[in-house]
C-alpha cells in the first residue's frame, strides 16, 4: 500500500510539473487564437494621429463601410460635418484662378476647361495685358489671340469662346459682366458651372461649382449616386443652406486636389477619415500618405501667382510665372 501511495504521489507530482511547464505554451496559443479575429475583421480601421496642416487629427477607430441606407437627416448631418472640417483645414480656400475683376474671372473660368488653373494663371497675365476689357477682346486678331491662348490647350476653340462672349457683352449687357445665372449661361462658352464660380466669387451671391473633383468626392463620401452635374448639384444643394454653397464648393475642390486624389487618396492623413465610407481605398499608412500630398499641403507652390494674403500666411506658396525654371 506504502509503495503504491508512493508511486501515485510521485506521478501527480510529475504531471503537475508538466502542467506548469506546457501551461505558458497553452497561454501563448490563447492570445494567438485571441488576437486573430482583430487581423481577420475589416469592419474598422484604426487611423493614426496625423497633422494635415494647421491641424492635428487624433487616432480614431475609422469606419470603412457605413451602411449606404443611411437616413436622410443622418445624411444631412454627416455631410455638414464633412464641410465644417475641411472649413478648419482649409480656412483660407478660395478660388484657384487669379482675376481682378469680373470678366477677367468668367474669361479664366472659361479658359480652364481641360487644363490646370496654374496654366491658366501663367497664361492669362499676357492675354490680360493685350485686352483688358470685354471691347478689346471683342476686336481682337483671332490669330494672336490663339497664339497667347496656346500653352491652355484647344486653343482654338477657346478662343472662339473668349472673343464670342465679349463680343456677347458688349453688344448685350454694355461690356459688363450680368450678376443673374440666366444672363450668364447665355454667353459663348458659359455653362452653370462657369456661372456659378462668377457669380459665388466676382458677386457673392451662393452657387454650387460642379467641377470633376466635386463630382468624385461627392459620389466618393455618398452624397449622392448621380452623374448628371445638373443634378448633382441639386442633390448637394439640399443638403446645405444656400449661404454654405460657395464655400462648400471650395472646400470640397481644396481637398480633391490636396488629399482626396482620384487614383491614390492619401487615406491615412485625411482628416475626415472617419466620416468617410471610402476609408481605405487609398493608402492609409500615415508616412506614405504624407508623401501624396499636393500643394501647400505637400510644401509645393499652389496654382495661383497671386495668391490672397491668408493662404501665404497659412504656408502657401505663389506659383511660378510662365517660363519660369523651377
Amino acid at each position: 500500500m506504502e509503495k503504491r501511495a508512493s508511486a501515485k504521489k510521485t506521478a501527480n507530482t510529475a504531471v503537475n510539473a508538466a502542467a506548469k511547464k506546457a501551461a505558458p505554451v497553452r497561454k501563448a496559443a490563447t492570445v494567438k487564437k485571441a488576437a486573430a479575429p482583430v487581423k481577420k475583421a475589416s469592419a474598422t480601421k484604426t487611423v493614426a494621429g496625423r497633422a494635415v496642416g494647421a491641424k492635428t487629427v487624433a487616432a480614431k477607430t475609422v469606419a470603412t463601410k457605413p451602411p449606404r441606407n443611411e437616413s436622410q437627416t443622418a445624411l444631412v448631418r454627416r455631410a455638414r460635418r464633412i464641410n465644417r472640417e475641411l472649413a478648419e483645414v482649409f480656412p483660407y480656400a478660395h478660388p484657384e484662378l487669379d482675376f481682378e475683376n469680373p470678366f477677367q474671372l468668367i474669361v479664366a473660368t472659361v479658359l480652364s476647361a481641360q487644363t490646370t488653373d496654374l496654366r491658366v494663371n501663367q497664361t492669362t497675365p499676357a492675354l490680360f495685358a493685350k485686352y483688358p476689357t470685354p471691347e478689346d477682346l471683342a476686336a481682337a486678331n483671332p490669330e494672336e489671340v490663339e497664339e497667347i491662348l496656346r500653352p491652355t490647350g484647344f486653343f482654338r476653340a477657346k478662343t472662339r469662346s473668349v472673343i464670342g462672349l465679349s463680343k456677347a457683352l458688349v453688344e448685350n449687357f454694355g461690356g459688363e459682366v450680368p450678376g443673374r445665372l440666366e444672363d450668364l449661361v447665355t454667353l459663348p462658352g458659359v455653362g452653370r458651372k462657369t456661372a456659378f464660380v462668377v457669380l459665388g466669387n466676382a458677386f457673392g451671391r451662393p452657387g454650387i461649382t460642379v467641377d470633376t473633383h466635386f463630382m468624385r468626392l461627392v459620389r466618393r463620401w455618398q452624397w449622392t449616386d448621380e452623374t448628371d452635374p445638373d443634378k448633382i448639384e441639386a442633390a448637394v444643394s439640399a443638403l446645405f443652406p444656400k449661404s454654405d454653397w460657395t464655400d462648400l464648393s471650395h472646400h470640397v475642390i481644396w481637398h480633391g486636389r490636396r488629399i482626396c486624389h482620384a487614383r491614390k487618396p492619401a487615406c491615412g492623413v485625411c482628416p475626415i477619415a472617419p466620416l468617410c465610407p471610402a476609408y481605405g481605398e487609398g493608402e492609409t499608412d500615415p508616412e506614405k500618405a504624407r508623401k501624396l500630398l499636393k500643394y501647400e499641403k505637400g510644401g509645393f507652390p499652389g496654382q495661383r501667382l497671386n495668391p490672397p494674403q491668408a493662404y501665404l500666411d497659412a504656408g502657401g506658396k505663389a506659383a511660378p510665372p510662365l517660363g519660369a525654371s523651377g
